[in-house]
């Protein structure tokens, strides 16, 4: 499939499998009848095969690692990391920990990231932007540049917009509307 094909066929995954109705409270704090489980997604065969193609389109040849914080992205750069390896382009992962942990070798950020690297930030689901930003913020502090900024899905809720306003060169691969109607994004 190409890269058209696949976004479409991501678009019909997420909608078949992680679109929830209901009263929710979102990470951001916001109330919303509706919730994105991009995990239900990511977590898939084939959702996080075409997940994993896609961002590794978005992102090969650009970066020297990629990650985001503990739970969203880590089924995302596994995918990645999984997807680059197979296209002979080996990009390495890093998690961030929402804290540093206390014990062992008591890291804030595991996996592979070098310092002074040009690095990708990634997330399942854009709403305000707060799990991006620690995640930015953590690999800034180790020294790295944020190159991209990627989330699959984009609430349009304050965080694509404030991301750049700083200066990040966001994409978000899929778009959802005040009602909860998700699209491809243009």
């Amino acid at each position: 499939m190409n890269l058209r094909e696949n976004t479409l066929r991501l678009l019909e995954v997420v909608k078949e499998k992680a679109v929830l109705h209901g009263d929710f409270t979102l990470t951001s704090g916001l109330k919303s009848s509706y919730y994105f489980d991009l995990r239900l997604a990511t977590l898939d065969p084939e959702g996080a095969y075409l997940v994993g193609k896609l961002i590794f389109e978005l992102v090969s040849g650009k970066v020297d690692a990629i990650g985001g914080l503990t739970l969203g992205a880590n089924p995302i750069v596994t995918a990645v990391a999984f997807a680059s390896f197979l296209e002979g382009k080996p990009i390495p992962a890093f998690i961030v920990r929402t804290e540093t942990k206390e014990r062992g070798t008591q890291k804030r950020i595991e996996g592979h990231l070098t310092k002074g690297g040009k690095v990708a930030i990634v997330d399942d689901v854009a709403t305000t932007g707060g799990s991006l930003f620690k995640a930015i913020e953590a690999v800034e502090t180790e020294g790295c540049q944020v190159v991209k900024v990627i989330a699959i899905l984009d609430r349009h809720q304050g965080g694509s917009d404030e991301l750049r306003k700083r200066g990040y060169d966001f994409i978000a691969i899929l778009s959802a509307d005040a009602s909860g109607e998700i699209s491809i994004n243009s």
